[in-house]
């Protein structure tokens, strides 16, 4: 690990943390507690307001904010790729959300990495995947806002379906939604290229043991989860 990269993980480590311990910081980070004091001695000379002492412990002043980080080569291609990804499957709103962040980033990137030059890494959308539709979904399922779904499964069978939305996954060729069915009383997934009709309704649900996003990823755990049926 790069020791600006330790650091940030150091002063992370401390935030929002009353008290940490050189030994804790040192687990954490996977160095010695020799190089913990080293780093949090140097970090104090520089300006960042780090209390406490060595055999007490360290904590970060409340209002503190580090300057912004700066991303190597192959960490800005990989963002780079992941905006692209995110632009070609996502919907189009993610897809805005994706080039405003790295519009940030460009931002504040010093000239030479600027002039850089691009990985060779393409995302091409070819595909007809019906990515507009994630975005009611992901709507409902912020707002915890109960769906009518019109869904047609593999064999063809249409059903209508009163659901809970919890969250949705890509697979790399599909996306589906992961949700509590009330009709079928458990945990159903839906393939989003299938869903025929999708309606927000007025009602909202809450968070009930056994119905939950963490029930979802327990009751799967111990099966293959198909990505839709």
């Amino acid at each position: 690990m790069r020791r600006a990269d330790r650091l940030y993980r150091l002063i992370e480590s401390l935030r929002g943390r009353r008290c940490v311990t050189a030994a804790q910081l040192a687990q954490w980070l996977e160095v010695s507690e020799r190089t913990v004091y080293r780093d949090v001695r140097d970090l104090m000379a520089s300006g960042v307001p780090i209390e406490g002492e060595a055999g007490v412990g360290y904590r970060l002043a409340r209002h503190y904010h580090l300057p912004p980080l700066m991303f190597n080569a192959d960490e800005l291609a990989a963002l780079r790729l992941g905006a692209a990804m995110v632009g070609s499957w996502g919907d189009p709103a993610l897809g805005q959300l994706a080039s405003n962040a790295l519009a940030k980033i460009d931002a504040v990137l010093p000239p030479s990495a600027a002039r850089a030059p691009a990985a060779r890494l393409f995302v091409p959308d070819l595909h007809d995947y019906p990515v507009a539709r994630l975005t009611p979904l992901r709507q409902a399922i912020a707002a915890r806002q109960c769906i009518e779904l019109d869904y047609c499964r593999a064999d063809g069978e249409l059903s209508r379906r009163r659901v809970h939305p919890l969250g949705l996954f890509f697979w790399g060729v599909s996306w589906t939604l992961a949700a509590w069915c009330e009709a079928r009383d458990e945990f159903r997934h839906f393939r989003i290229d299938r869903i025929l009709a999708c309606t927000p309704l007025a009602d909202t649900f809450t968070p009930q043991a056994g119905r939950t996003l963490e029930d979802f990823f327990r009751s799967v755990g111990a099966r293959t989860w198909p990505p839709g049926g």
